[in-house]
C-alpha cells in the first residue's frame, strides 16, 4: 500500500506531537516532515514534496495563507488542509482562494480528522461541517448572480479598501481588527494583498497611490 506524505505546520509543538502520533499511526499515512512557521513549512514542502500538508492558518511571521499560496506556486499538486481554532469566514474564503482544498477547526475528533485527510487525497473537499453550510451559501448566492468582496476599477476589494483607509489614518493592525471586527491575521493578509495590488512596499506609499486613485 502506497502511503500518503504527509508534513505537519503548526507553531505548537505538542499539538504538532499529537498530530505526527495520530496520522504516523495509519497504514496509508506517513508524516514526512514537520515545520513551525510559515517559511519553515515553504522550505520543507520544496524538500520533500508531500501528498499533502496540514497547515495551521495562524502562525508566527509568514501566516499559513501565505504559506499556501506560495506552496501551491512551485508544488501545484501539493493537497493543503487547513487547521485553525478560528471559525472565521474571511480567513475560510481566504484559505480556499489561495488554494486550500479543506479548512479544519481544531476541535475535530481524530478520527474525523483521518477522514477528512483521506477524503482530501481522494480530491474531495475537507471542510468542518459547522463550516460547510457557509461555503455552500456562498456558492448559492454566486449561483443566483452575488458578488462576494466585488473589485472596484483599481482592483482592490470594499474590504481592501476600508483596511487602508483605516491604515493611511495611522491605525495599527490591531485597531483596524477591532475596528472592522476581523482577525489580526485577516488584517495583515489584507495588507499584503493592497501592497501587491498597489505595486508599493510601504503603507505610506499604499495611501499616496490609493489618493492619486481617488480611492481615499
Amino acid at each position: 500500500m502506497k502511503q500518503a506524505r504527509v508534513l505537519l505546520a503548526d507553531d505548537h509543538v505538542l499539538f504538532r506531537e499529537g498530530l505526527a502520533g495520530i496520522i504516523g499511526n495509519q497504514p496509508d499515512m506517513q508524516v514526512v516532515g514537520e515545520a513551525s512557521d510559515g517559511l519553515d513549512a515553504v522550505v520543507n514542502a520544496e524538500e520533500v514534496k508531500p501528498d499533502l500538508i496540514l497547515m495551521d492558518v495562524q502562525r508566527p511571521g509568514m501566516d499559513g495563507i501565505e504559506a499556501a499560496r506560495q506552496v501551491k506556486q512551485v508544488l501545484p499538486e501539493t493537497i493543503i488542509v487547513m487547521l485553525t481554532v478560528r471559525s472565521d469566514d474571511e480567513l475560510l474564503f481566504e484559505a480556499l482562494k489561495n488554494g486550500a482544498q479543506g479548512y479544519l477547526l481544531k476541535e475535530i475528533r481524530s478520527q474525523e480528522l483521518l477522514e477528512m485527510l483521506r477524503g482530501a487525497l481522494r480530491g474531495e473537499a475537507a471542510i468542518s461541517p459547522t463550516l460547510a453550510g457557509r461555503v455552500l451559501s456562498e456558492f448559492r448566492r454566486l449561483s443566483k448572480g452575488g458578488i462576494v468582496d466585488q473589485e472596484d476599477d483599481n482592483g482592490l476589494t470594499e474590504r481592501e479598501q476600508q483596511v487602508l483607509v483605516q491604515a493611511s489614518n495611522g491605525a495599527t493592525d490591531k485597531e483596524i481588527a477591532a475596528a472592522l471586527n476581523i482577525s489580526l491575521n485577516t488584517v495583515k493578509t489584507h495588507i499584503r494583498n493592497i501592497l501587491a495590488k498597489l505595486h508599493v512596499s510601504t503603507r505610506r506609499e499604499a495611501a499616496k497611490v490609493a489618493r492619486q486613485k481617488g480611492l481615499l
